[in-house]
């Protein structure tokens, strides 16, 4: 099976799991890590295009565990998190993933952040090596092994 079919698969599968989940996935700390993950991952390369934005934006107004909060306040923080990066990159991307550190205390949704970064990260039919690498760095900042993602 080829690389990229694996990763469909895969990220397929994520979704399933974290649908299954999504009423365990309620809390402030779960969206603001959520949108904070979403914002690293279209940042990952540096900038973010309005055609990146949009695409982010549709994938977080449709997925079904994210639907348990006000799509309106999803896309201020969304956008609040992404200004910070747009800002400065170093410096946010510090104080972000601080915020999704704030996940680890319950490990279902430190593995659902994660997971949605990776979904959000092959969205687009790749997941590059910056966005590898943002999401890496999250596991590592809400306890999770890297490799339990194939990171």
């Amino acid at each position: 099976m080829a690389l990229w079919d694996r990763f469909k698969e895969s990220a397929q599968s994520m979704q399933t799991q974290l649908n299954a989940k999504k009423n365990d996935l309620k809390s402030g700390a779960f969206r603001d890590a959520s949108m904070a993950i979403c914002a690293l991952v279209a940042a990952a390369d540096g900038s973010v295009d309005p055609a990146e934005r949009q695409r982010v934006a549709t994938l977080i107004g449709s997925n079904e565990v994210l639907q348990n909060f006000p799509a309106l306040d999803l896309q201020r923080r969304f956008d609040d998190y992404l200004n910070k990066l747009t800002a400065d990159f170093d410096f946010g991307k510090v104080a972000i993933l601080q915020e999704i550190a704030k996940a680890k205390k319950k490990p279902t949704e430190a593995r659902a952040v994660i997971q949605i970064g990776i979904v959000i990260g092959g969205a687009d039919g790749t997941f590059d090596k910056s966005e590898q690498a943002v999401v890496r760095e999250a596991c590592f900042a809400v306890g999770l092994n890297p490799a339990e993602f194939d990171l």
